[in-house]
């Protein structure tokens, strides 16, 4: 079932020049809450929200398709960043974490950031480049502390955001499917080798209480292409291998990668969604509302995200409703956000150690080991799962 959401609003080009450039405004818990109330944030859960919207349904596509010119230009961006990592090899170093080479690397994206943009983007958008710059920078990982989390996967789509508002980016279905679909895998392969290569620390890992040491986003547009799902169920990702038509699953095959042993203890909250939760768009609304808690709700990983100009500070124009919230999804032709039957009254609020059953209403415990299900998945035509199983999703 398409819902259809509120529009994108549009920055001219013209307008550009007189905004202010992005800074680091988020220094306390009370910049947080003003930032949630902030046309920015509005702009934000709209966005994902349209993107999340476009791909339900859909699978990555396995060859090379037909794509816009500006998403087109986007990936040779990332292609030549990637490149940079054979020209710039790990230096011989006896750290566990984080090779020094990942600072050359960084310093290089600074120094040519300029002409990266400028090659991206048509002539007429040359005043965008300065509020486009700190996003790119800050999309791959910090450079000084040598780490990468879900702050530098949000800076990097708040980087596709701008160049929406811009229009640069279409937004349009078929654009911001592209977006999710091409562009956002391509992302993640880039940052997984820069991790891999030169031994970056997850940014502030929430051990075995986090989703994901690194990634967030890959998980919503995942389970959004499988919101309307109803003959793979939640559990099938308990049993890799998993085809990669799927961002969640491309993200649990991440995972099988880089950590061993028993998935239920390396990784305890995507574990207790695959044995807990009923169908795909519970964990699609409910990942929306864990995002938004535990990443752009926490001052630790949103610190660091540059806000103002393209991304404006102020407060959004319906400033005496309360801050918009992700999983609440504006409807056209509905003033302010209309509240769907799953949405609780109120984002969860965070805290050290939460339970997956905090993030989806109508839960009333945390789900245990012994509910997973057994059966056999494997791949079918256009890289489906199939089950020998004839059980079905688990229930709550």
């Amino acid at each position: 079932m398409t819902r259809q959401l509120a529009g994108l609003r549009e920055i001219p080009l013209a307008d550009v020049p007189n905004l202010s450039l992005p800074t680091l405004k988020i220094q306390t818990d009370d910049d947080v809450e003003i930032w949630r109330r902030s046309r920015s944030y509005q702009d934000y859960a709209i966005f994902l929200r349209r993107l999340n919207e476009s791909v339900v349904g859909r699978d990555i596509p396995t060859t090379a398709s037909s794509t816009s010119d500006a998403i087109e230009r986007i990936m040779v961006l990332l292609d030549s960043l990637d490149a940079w990592i054979d020209e710039i090899p790990p230096q011989v170093s006896p750290q566990r974490y984080g090779n020094l080479a990942f600072r050359t690397w960084g310093k290089r994206l600074d120094v040519e950031s300029d002409t990266l943009l400028g090659r991206l983007l048509p002539s007429a958008y040359v005043a965008v480049i300065p509020h486009l710059k700190p996003y790119l920078l800050t999309s791959f990982g910090s450079f000084g502390r040598m780490d990468y989390g879900t702050g530098h996967e949000t800076s990097f789509a708040l980087f596709l955001l701008c160049l929406t508002l811009t229009r640069f980016l279409r937004p349009v279905p078929e654009e911001e499917r592209s977006v999710v679909l091409v562009v956002f895998p391509r992302y993640l392969r880039l940052c997984w080798r820069l991790q891999d290569v030169y031994k970056l620390e997850p940014a502030g890992s929430h051990g075995v209480w986090g989703l994901d040491d690194s990634s967030f986003l890959g998980y919503i547009f995942g389970s959004g292409q499988l919101r309307d799902q109803t003959q793979i169920p939640v559990s099938a990702v308990l049993r890799p291998p998993l085809p990669d038509n799927n961002l969640y699953f491309l993200s649990i095959m991440r995972i099988h990668q880089v950590k061993h042993g028993p998935f239920h203890e390396h990784s305890s909250q995507l574990h207790s969604i695959a044995t807990g939760v009923p169908n795909w768009g519970k964990v699609n609304s409910g990942l929306f509302k864990m995002y938004e808690a535990e990443v752009l709700g926490k001052r630790v990983v949103v610190q660091h995200v540059p806000l103002g100009g393209l991304l404006q500070w102020d407060a959004a124009p319906t400033a005496t409703e309360g801050p918009p919230v992700l999983h609440t999804p504006s409807v056209v032709g509905t003033p302010g956000a209309t509240r769907a039957p799953w949405a609780s009254s109120a984002p969860p609020q965070a805290s050290a150690s939460p339970t997956v059953a905090s993030w989806y209403s109508g839960s009333t415990h945390s789900p245990s080991v012994s509910q997973s299900r057994t059966g056999t998945w494997t791949t079918g035509p256009a890289g489906r799962l199939s089950s020998n199983s004839s059980m079905g999703p688990p229930a709550l």
